[in-house]
């Protein structure tokens, strides 16, 4: 019995040692917007107070444009992702991008309040203190929910919508990135706190990718190093708590105006069957499914996808 309890013993040592080996191989601490912004946040990057935080803005191409476009990532993103289409549309339109709350440079909410009611307070408050009257909005995943429902709760403001990959209906994954699976497990997510070995973030954009050989180590340290923005880790985990992705279908087929949606085909996270539901509940959207693409085909592929983009905006 002695020889079986030294036994277990022994084990259970060996176990806390190399959980301290496995902490400390991939041990991150946070990290402050001084250290990240002259990475992350050249010009034309600005900070804007809105709601007791400095929101990370870039705000491109003509002032002269009447009708803007803004644009809003999906989960654990940035305004980064959208820099293929800003480099091309940025030349003719004027084009504004942002870090929402709990991502990027922004970081977290104060007072924590992950809910969709308060995204949409704290994006209207933005787009007023940018002195924006009617945008084209637009948004992926997570940025495409949010972006239905500031369109709900302000209709005159919003001329044309555009949804990538959006949120906003149940979804039958066939894959969810780890990070997330992580981010909404009560015991990992709090492990994550404090440590985050980069091989997760990249099986996590390799899985959102349609073709991850795209992934490079230059994009992986973009979602790696804003992941680690202090505050940010702690806000994806609340998001998920507070904010479910799956809960506006009866808003959506309020909607009244254009309205374009865009999807990948080899989005696993949120499968073509959504594009197909927000298409049947828009009445005169207009449907696009790129093929080979993920959950991000404007990231993925920015060319093909802004070319569709260009055409709407023009119409």
């Amino acid at each position: 019995m002695r020889r079986l309890l030294r036994v277990v013993a022994l084990m259970a040592g060996a176990l806390v040692l190399v959980a301290i080996a496995l902490v400390a191989f991939s041990w991150a601490p946070d990290r402050t917007v001084a250290e990240l912004a002259p990475r992350w946040a050249p010009p034309p990057s600005k900070f804007v107070a809105v709601a007791g935080m400095q929101v990370h803005v870039r705000d491109e191409g003509p002032r002269a444009d009447s009708l803007p476009l803004v644009l809003m990532h999906g989960t654990s993103a940035s305004l980064h992702t959208w820099n293929g289409w800003t480099d091309s549309l940025s030349k003719s339109h004027r084009v504004i991008r942002f870090d929402l709350p709990g991502f990027g440079l922004t970081g977290p909410m104060p007072g924590g309040d992950y809910t969709m009611a308060h995204y949409v307070v704290v994006v209207s408050s933005l787009l007023d203190s940018l002195h924006l009257g009617r945008v084209i909005l637009a948004g992926n995943s997570f940025g495409g929910e949010v972006a239905v429902m500031v369109t709900r709760a302000q209709p005159d403001r919003v001329a044309k919508l555009i949804l990538v990959d959006a949120a906003g209906y149940p979804m039958r994954s066939t894959s969810v990135p780890l990070g997330f699976r992580l981010a909404r497990s009560p015991l990992f997510s709090k492990l994550m706190l404090v440590t985050l070995p980069r091989a997760i973030i990249e099986s996590s954009v390799r899985n959102v990718y349609g073709n991850p050989s795209l992934v490079t180590p230059e994009l992986v340290d973009r979602y790696y190093e804003l992941t680690l923005r202090a505050g940010n880790r702690q806000a994806v985990a609340d998001r998920f708590r507070q904010s479910p992705s799956d809960g506006i279908a009866g808003e959506v087929a309020q909607l009244k105006l254009p309205t374009l949606i865009l999807w990948g085909s080899r989005d696993r996270l949120i499968p073509p069957e959504n594009a197909e539901r927000f298409h049947h509940d828009i009445a005169g959207s207009t449907l696009v499914i790129f093929d080979g693409l993920g959950h991000v085909p404007h990231e993925e592929d920015p060319a093909r996808t802004v070319a569709v983009v260009r055409r709407f905006l023009g119409r």
